[in-house]
């Protein structure tokens, strides 16, 4: 259960990293509340999920989805570049957090 809150808690994050874009400075109301609530959310079900897991493991996890979901919409919704050095270090941090699942 605490694997399945964290994955959540990522999802959550990539939701606040990418309404960040859209709040325009904090400037506009609806993804403001939108992007402030994904991020207490993502907070909160990290603190669940730590719980149970390590700390280093869960926050590493945690950034790691936050960080590959970010790249990835904002290469298919925001026009990012996706070079081919980029895709390869987006599998390197997959291949990290699989290998932290792996050993905790």
């Amino acid at each position: 259960m605490a694997w399945f809150l964290l994955f959540l808690a990522g999802l959550f994050e990539i939701g606040w990293a990418v309404g960040l874009k859209y709040t325009d400075g904090f400037t506009r109301l609806t993804p403001t509340v939108f992007t402030v609530i994904s991020m207490v959310i993502s907070i909160a079900l990290l603190g669940l999920a730590v719980k149970t897991l390590p700390m280093g493991t869960a926050y590493a996890v945690w950034t790691g989805i936050g960080t590959v979901g970010t790249v990835l919409l904002g290469i298919w919704l925001l026009g990012d570049p996706a070079t081919v050095v980029r895709l390869l270090c987006i599998g390197l941090i997959v291949a990290g957090i699989a290998g932290l699942k792996f050993v905790a």
